[in-house]
């Protein structure tokens, strides 16, 4: 696929989360991603006829072990989309972006169960770990 269409396809990836495609060389075939907190990583392109796969890293220290899920995924069997490597490294720092424990106010605590509902917890309703962070 041609450096721009791959460059746009990440532009239309990034509408939909929290990363900004903050840089494209095409001489290179880099993409270099960024969003708040302080995430971090690049996705260098094959080329076309080339046959190699993509890459996903990161300069920070604290971003590189997100990526170790993008990245095995890569190294699995089959050629993957852009599309589907972006996903991948999403879902690996959907972590940085979402806290399991929001404080709504004195004594209201909200707590994002595995099945990604949320539970609240009024005053003496809160579990006493909770009691000891609040």
């Amino acid at each position: 696929m041609a450096f721009e269409a791959l460059a746009e396809a990440a532009e239309r990836w990034c509408a939909r989360t929290p990363f900004q495609l903050i840089a494209a060389e095409e001489t290179e075939r880099r993409m270099d991603f960024y969003a708040e907190p302080g995430v971090s990583f690049y996705v260098l392109c094959p080329e076309a006829a080339c046959g190699d796969n993509f890459h996903v890293w990161s300069e920070s220290e604290d971003c590189l072990p997100f990526l170790q899920l993008a990245q095995d995924y890569i190294s699995s069997c089959g050629k993957k989309t852009l599309h589907e490597i972006l996903e991948k490294v999403f879902k690996s720092f959907r972590p940085r972006f979402t806290s399991p424990v929001s404080c709504l106010g004195t004594g209201v605590l909200a707590l994002k169960l595995p099945s990604g509902n949320w539970k609240l917890f009024l005053g003496s309703q809160l579990p006493l770990y909770f009691h000891l962070c609040v």
